[in-house]
């Protein structure tokens, strides 16, 4: 039985059943499990070239803000285009256009792969495949994280978005050791080629997705999309998504181009080489997986608090780390790091996919990306010279530093506007007092 076969097995077992539907009550729905496996196989795939992307690019040019560069290259396209890709969504089937997207990623790196194998790969050559990857990846996002919507519905949604998380994060922790040790025994041209194998994995599963009543229903009942600008203005006036995706960007700004950061500590600061890159990023990715299963499990609703809580958390992780006076400790710190930028970011995202309109969550989901992975774009070469130029704990820093300002500015706002002010109140405690009493 295939991976993806095995998704499409019943849970029979009443106690399995029983315990899904308690911890992860998503998991009994079919077809997300089947989407879950697809994107866990693709998504380990994805950070194992983006390891050997950025390893291979420092490797030709030595400069980190050329690392810096690549991530430009792979995210400005959806600056441009993120919000196209949400009306994308919005009226066309987006099954039939995520079979689109992932054949052409796979088809991008599969170029990619012929080019390094070859031996006559050249910086310009990642560039250039790192636009066209971001102009399909300016189309996927927003369509492949509202079709979750369109899969689970209802109060099971946040803990659809955090399992998909949960699969993200996965593979963020596999995908950089496995490109680590390709890299290190046969080159980044094999780790290539494994992330473009591995978009088989979600085409096989969106093709055995059958369609469900509740897809049926959101298709029927949606009203004609509008453009791009009703979904601006819907954004700007609601509050549960407009300040979310302000902090989303502060934080994406610098967050996005962590990896780069850590290629600069472990080439600089720690000089473990392509090894320690992996490992620090599946440090990174570990404490992620923490952070996933614990919003996944988290009953009710998010709430515009949760998400400034979420910011200041991970402001306080990042700043820590900077301290960190070893490797080994760093590493620890980084654990810390990757529970708090998930637990942030997919409290802000479900936020912000609850309080969108069905008939313009598509748009609003684009929004989301475009300021969250455009922020990414402009923050990377900047992250970079940071990094090369003044040393990669003040690129950290200054990852922590400032969205710190930024959230803490928003929950200013925030506070003021409803009227919150920091009180004292009187708190009763109960001590139990010992004694002894007849066993009888």
């Amino acid at each position: 039985m295939t991976l993806i076969d095995a998704a499409s097995v019943r849970l029979a077992n009443p106690l399995v059943r029983q315990r899904l539907s308690r911890s992860f009550p998503a998991l009994t729905n079919r077809n997300f499990r089947l989407l879950l496996l697809g994107l866990l196989v693709s998504g380990t795939g994805g950070w194992i070239q983006r390891i050997a992307q950025d390893w291979l690019v420092l490797t030709l040019t030595d400069s980190p803000t050329a690392v810096g560069i690549t991530t430009a290259c792979q995210f400005v396209p959806t600056l441009l285009l993120g919000m196209h890709g949400g009306m994308l969504a919005d009226r066309f089937p987006k099954r039939r256009l995520l079979l689109t997207t992932q054949v052409s990623m796979a088809l991008t790196a599969a170029a990619l792969a012929a080019v390094t194998l070859s031996g006559r790969v050249e910086v310009w050559h990642v560039y250039a495949l790192a636009v066209v990857l971001g102009v399909v990846t300016a189309a996927d996002n927003p369509v492949r994280q509202s079709f979750v919507s369109e899969v689970v519905r209802g109060p099971q949604l946040p803990g659809a978005i955090s399992l998909v998380s949960c699969t993200f994060q996965i593979g963020a922790m596999a995908g950089p050791v496995i490109g680590g040790l390709l890299m290190g025994s046969l080159g980044a041209g094999y780790a290539f080629a494994i992330n473009a194998v591995s978009f088989a994995a979600p085409v096989a599963a969106l093709l055995l997705m059958r369609d469900t009543k509740a897809a049926a229903v959101a298709r029927a009942s949606r009203a004609p999309a509008p453009g791009i600008r009703e979904g601006l203005v819907y954004a700007r006036r609601t509050p549960t998504v407009l300040w979310p995706i302000v902090m989303v960007g502060a934080f994406g700004f610098f967050t996005i181009s962590l990896p780069v950061t850590l290629a600069a500590f472990a080439k600089n600061e720690f000089h473990s080489g392509a090894h320690g890159l992996g490992l620090l990023n599946g440090v990174v990715a570990l404490g992620a997986l923490f952070g996933a299963m614990r919003t996944a499990r988290r009953a009710g609703p998010p709430r515009l608090r949760s998400v400034g809580g979420a910011g200041v958390a991970l402001a306080a992780a990042m700043l820590v780390a900077t301290a960190a006076p070893n490797e080994a400790t760093f590493m620890l710190l980084l654990v810390l790091v990757g529970a708090a930028n998930l637990g942030f970011l997919t409290t802000a995202q479900s936020l912000v996919q609850v309080a969108a309109l069905d008939h313009l969550r598509g748009r609003v989901v684009g929004l989301y990306m475009l300021v969250f992975i455009g922020s990414g774009a402009i923050g990377g070469p900047v992250v970079g010279f940071l990094a090369e130029h003044v040393g990669a704990r003040a690129a950290l820093l200054a990852s922590g530093a400032v969205p710190a300002v930024v959230t803490v500015l928003v929950c200013q706002r925030l506070a003021r506007r409803a009227d919150l002010r920091l009180a004292l109140r009187p708190v009763t405690v109960r001590l139990v007092r010992p004694s002894v009493v007849s066993r009888g």
